[in-house]
């Protein structure tokens, strides 16, 4: 899928998506180390060291192997690779529940060098647009609610997604005795 995207003066006259395929693979997951190595910093931050190395570093660690998942062509979500030209800028993934007509938005990221031009909400319009085709009722998304996750909680609400849960997961070092 092809279309005009303007940001700033600067017009992209291709910004393409495409089904994310493992020779994508080494430079979406370069993607999303840069993307997310700030957020998992921030986690360390806010949890500190010792919480964060028993409760949370698998958790990041293993979002490389999501992606791997995502990409091989996993039966229940659909991975997109978006390029500008012939680079690429980012991906994104979603996933439509036929069944309770759920659409939910998943992992995704923007090369950091391309962050701030608006290019995540485009790709957050692409998959909103694809689940509409797909009979969605409802699209979803799940996002952090630390400081770190603010830009991508600002994507999300300049897509209309305009309905929250709010939630917080807390932690406690259990003394030993």
């Amino acid at each position: 899928m092809e279309s005009k995207y303007t940001d700033g003066g600067i017009k992209y006259e291709h910004l393409r998506f495409s089904i994310s395929s493992a020779d994508d693979l080494p430079v979406l997951e370069n993607i999303r180390m840069q993307a997310f190595t700030p957020i998992f910093n921030s986690f360390r931050s806010i949890l500190g060291d010792q919480i964060y190395e028993w409760a949370q570093r698998a958790e990041d660690e293993n979002q490389a192997k999501m992606l791997t998942d995502l990409v091989a062509k996993n039966e229940a979500w659909l991975c997109y690779t978006v390029l500008i030209e012939d680079t690429i800028v980012g991906f994104i993934s979603y996933q439509s529940n036929s069944k309770s007509k759920v659409g939910e938005i998943g992992l995704n990221a923007v090369d950091p060098k391309f962050a701030g031009k608006g290019i995540g909400t485009h790709m957050y319009t692409f998959a909103l647009s694809q689940m509409k085709k797909d009979g969605m009722k409802v699209a979803t998304v799940a996002t952090g609610g630390d400081p770190s996750h603010l830009p991508a909680r600002k994507a999300y609400k300049n897509v209309g997604f305009n309905v929250e849960i709010p939630s917080v997961w807390m932690c406690k070092i259990l003394d030993e005795d």
